[in-house]
């Protein structure tokens, strides 16, 4: 299938590995012009090397003011934006009362306020081409809550709703913005977490973590132009993990 995506531009965020990079590299095969970017200088360049991203880019998504030049340098060099990828790191481990009020900032600032900079940044010029596509990767997190991960399951539960109010403001413009809630996938992040894959993989009805790739592909779609119809949802791609929903 033709995703409509050859020349379209685009910025994914945390490419440097895991998730990000997996729907990176999907979208350059694609034939999309993508920039990516990530804190590690010496990891951005392999990154942007390997799968052939036309731009690469330090960013520190801690600092406020930092998703917003981003944007800028690259629609700067790109021309323009038509497709932004959010995709942030993972915040600390802990409970409400174990984690500093530093950490809830620093958190704060990663998660959500990367994201509403980023698309802040990006919607004048898709409103005034009157079509792009933003998309949220998230987390299963956002709808059910993980033991441990008080901060994420708090913030990215505010971020869909946040999608759907945007939604209503941007979908006349044929911009859509759409979340992705991956489960337990196969990435550096389950290692961080220090979860066992034998053990969540018993409770996962697939019986098997998630593939990178696997979430490339639904990013992709609903990036393309087979998608304009689909906004203000949040998808969960988990191997059925989640219940109820």
């Amino acid at each position: 299938m033709d995703l409509g995506l050859k020349g379209r531009r685009a910025l994914v965020m945390g490419a440097s590995s895991g998730l990000g990079y997996a729907v990176a590299e999907r979208l350059v095969r694609e034939g999309a012009r993508v920039a990516i970017c990530s804190r590690s200088e010496s990891r951005i360049r392999e990154a942007s090397e390997k799968m052939g991203a036309e731009l690469g880019v330090v960013t520190d998504l801690t600092k406020p003011g930092s998703v917003t030049a981003l944007v800028e340098k690259v629609a700067g060099e790109l021309g323009g934006v038509d497709v932004l990828v959010v995709n942030t790191g993972g915040p600390p481990k802990g409970g409400i009362e174990q984690l500093s009020a530093e950490q809830w900032h620093e958190a704060f600032q990663n998660l959500w306020m990367s994201t509403v900079e980023g698309i802040r940044a990006v919607l004048p010029g898709m409103r005034e081409r009157r079509w792009g596509r933003i998309l949220l990767v998230t987390s299963v997190a956002a709808r059910e809550a993980m033991p441990g991960l008080t901060v994420s399951n708090g913030l990215r539960a505010g971020l869909m709703g946040l999608t759907r109010s945007i939604s209503n403001e941007v979908a006349e413009y044929g911009i859509t913005i759409n979340d992705v809630l991956p489960g337990y996938h196969a990435t550096e992040r389950l290692t961080e977490l220090g979860i066992p894959e034998e053990k969540i993989s018993s409770q996962i009805p697939a019986r098997r973590l998630g593939r990178p790739e696997e979430l490339a592909s639904l990013v992709s779609f609903l990036a393309s132009e087979q998608a304009g119809y689909i906004t203000g949802q949040s998808i969960a791609i988990d191997g059925g993990w989640m219940r109820g929903f």
